[in-house]
């Protein structure tokens, strides 16, 4: 199992004054796809990064599998907005990068196995591997970083606003496939999407946590059963999930109204 834990948990930067998350207490178990809602600047993907192991908390715990997390691992990747590759790169030296790290004991030929099919399993076709990154669309970039994240196969994936940057047709694209891959497996990798679309968190995720404006905590936590998951084609037709988004859309914006007035 590879559950997570925050306990009381609170952060500022070091140089810092000012609390940027406060008291945040949630249990996810391993499996969820956990989108992080909230507007810009609340303090989402500095969670991420708690979970990621790439900040400390100030106060508190966070924790996978009940053991305190100390520094990046293999265990969780990563897929940043900014799509992670090294431009000096081709984008299979990129991935094959990762799997060095990932599988050792495994030879050059084995890993370039797993590279080419991580691409395949993406939408990307093979003489993508030996093309340097801005030969790349951005989506092309993107599928990369995400067969990079799949490739090395951790329990536990954290995306940074992976699609925030993507044009609405290709957004839509990458929001079906990285569904489609976690839906498939047969162990699903317990997934953090970080986002401030409503529409994108409703399409996604089986767990929705609204964070409040900083310092912030987790204002709403919206668990939406198998049955009741939306498709694209009945998202804005479904009468739960219409009255699902309005809530969402109220406690976003009554914490607003809060700290304005």
């Amino acid at each position: 199992m590879n559950d997570m834990k925050a306990s009381n948990l609170s952060f500022r930067y070091k140089n810092g004054d000012k609390l940027i998350l406060k008291d945040i207490s949630v249990d996810i178990p391993a499996g969820e796809f956990v989108c992080l809602l909230g507007q810009s600047g609340c303090g989402k993907s500095t969670f991420l990064r708690l979970l990621a192991g790439l900040e400390e908390p100030t106060f508190g715990t966070i924790e996978m599998n009940g053991e305190p997390i100390k520094g990046a691992g293999l265990d969780r990747g990563v897929v940043f907005q900014d799509y992670g590759l090294f431009p000096w790169m081709t984008a299979g030296d990129n991935i094959m990068l990762a799997l060095k790290k990932r599988f050792k004991d495994k030879s050059k030929k084995e890993l370039k196995k797993i590279a080419m099919d991580s691409l395949a399993s993406v939408g990307l076709k093979e003489e993508v591997f030996g093309m340097l990154p801005k030969s790349l669309s951005g989506g092309m970039k993107q599928r990369c970083a995400i067969a990079t994240a799949f490739g090395i196969d951790p329990p536990v994936l954290l995306m940074d606003e992976p699609f925030g940057a993507l044009d609405a047709v290709t957004r839509a694209k990458l929001q079906d496939l990285v569904l489609e891959l976690w839906a498939k497996q047969e162990k699903r990798k317990t997934v953090f999407f970080v986002t401030h679309d409503v529409d994108e968190a409703l399409l996604l995720a089986n767990r929705i946590l609204v964070f409040g404006q900083s310092p912030s905590n987790i204002i709403y936590d919206c668990k939406v059963p198998d049955e009741e998951r939306p498709t694209r084609e009945t998202q804005f037709d479904d009468s739960k999930v219409l009255e699902r988004r309005n809530t969402l859309i109220k406690f976003i914006n009554g914490d607003i109204a809060s700290h304005i007035s």
